[in-house]
């Protein structure tokens, strides 16, 4: 994929909240040019051994590592990218398991930032059909402080990657990291850049007029926006028909619109085309959480290694299907042979 040329004009200003949080130097190296950034949130998961709403003391649980941010990159690193997480990890005990799961994944973690805080962590239940009522701990997490002096000392590895990928759910952790991740977008927009953004709305970490905001603001730089329908499209554009909300999310200015649309099917308008795109079943669904986040990273990595838009897409609904056979957002991230292997398949029998 080649990288556009960088716009005429200056990027948009975005306004900056008081925060605290420490100035870091910039690099004194050649900061290498990665695929794919991806900026945000890793959590410790914590999955518990029966339904939440059964949950009796003495309940066995078992704990992984995911959160969007780690989701999303370890699916791109799969798809063949060389892939780096941007996030801020805490000070406590699971800080080093959680880096070291990154890269078993296949993810470049040299970059990532230290806070003297806990890491956000979140309870689930199995889940095969995508429900979003997890339990989450993210109060003055560590994740919670990324801030614009973290994107500064990234700047380097922003405006040479290939693509950086982030969310709403990023943007809505606290005010200095919704900073961050607009600041971040513009200057991988602003050096030619692609941008993939998944809104993620999750009512019990923002408002909808916040939301809607900084959807607003973000959308112009994306190439790439993922969105899911009913949840985000109802609460950000109003609708429940994945065709308008596609067309709604493109007159915010986003390129591409990419609408999961129930666990078959995803919705890809473009400009040009808007079309329906089945998804291979699953036959023995495990839980599918993170499974969006599959798709994009694995969607976008396959983008910038120059696959075309329909063949990035069909190995994203590829890998996210396979990515339900595993507990967890990060059970199972299948292997780019296999996620190859059953987009040829579907494609033949399609």
């Amino acid at each position: 994929m080649s990288r556009r040329p960088a716009p005429a004009h200056d990027a948009p200003a975005y306004d900056a909240p008081a925060y605290d949080a420490p100035a870091y130097d910039a690099p004194a190296y050649d900061a290498p040019a990665y695929d794919v950034l991806v900026l945000g949130e890793v959590l410790v998961e914590i999955h518990a051994g029966t339904t939440l709403r059964e949950a009796t003391d003495g309940t066995p649980a078992r704990i992984s590592y995911s959160g969007d941010a780690l989701n999303a990159a370890a699916a791109a690193a799969a798809a063949g990218a060389r892939t780096a997480l941007l996030a801020v990890v805490g000070d406590d005990e699971l800080s080093t398991p959680l880096l070291r799961r990154a890269t078993e994944l296949g993810v470049d973690v040299a970059h990532v930032r230290r806070a003297p805080h806990p890491n956000g962590a979140y309870l689930l239940s199995a889940d095969t059909d995508g429900d979003r009522a997890f339990v989450y701990w993210r109060t003055r997490s560590a994740g919670s402080t990324l801030a614009p002096a973290h994107v500064d000392s990234w700047r380097e590895l922003l405006t040479r990657c290939g693509a950086l990928v982030t969310s709403g759910i990023a943007g809505a952790l606290s005010p200095s990291s919704r900073a961050a991740v607009l600041a971040a977008a513009h200057l991988v927009h602003g050096a030619g850049g692609h941008l993939t953004y998944d809104p993620n709305f999750r009512s019990r970490l923002t408002g909808r007029a916040e939301a809607r905001e900084l959807l607003a603001r973000i959308a112009p730089l994306t190439g790439l926006l993922k969105t899911s329908c009913p949840a985000d499209a109802l609460a950000l554009v109003d609708t429940a028909d994945p065709h308008t909300a596609a067309a709604r999310f493109r007159a915010l200015g986003a390129r591409t619109v990419a609408v999961t649309a129930g666990a078959d099917r995803l919705l890809l308008d473009d400009g040009t085309r808007t079309a329906y795109h089945p998804v291979p079943v699953n036959p023995a669904p495990v839980d599918a959480t993170g499974a969006g986040d599959c798709f994009t990273g694995t969607t976008t990595a396959r983008l910038v290694l120059g696959d075309t838009l329909a063949d990035a897409v069909a190995y994203g609904t590829a890998a996210a299907s396979l990515s339900v056979s595993g507990h967890g957002g990060t059970g199972h991230v299948p292997a780019f042979t296999d996620t190859a292997a059953l987009a040829a398949a579907h494609r033949a029998r399609a």
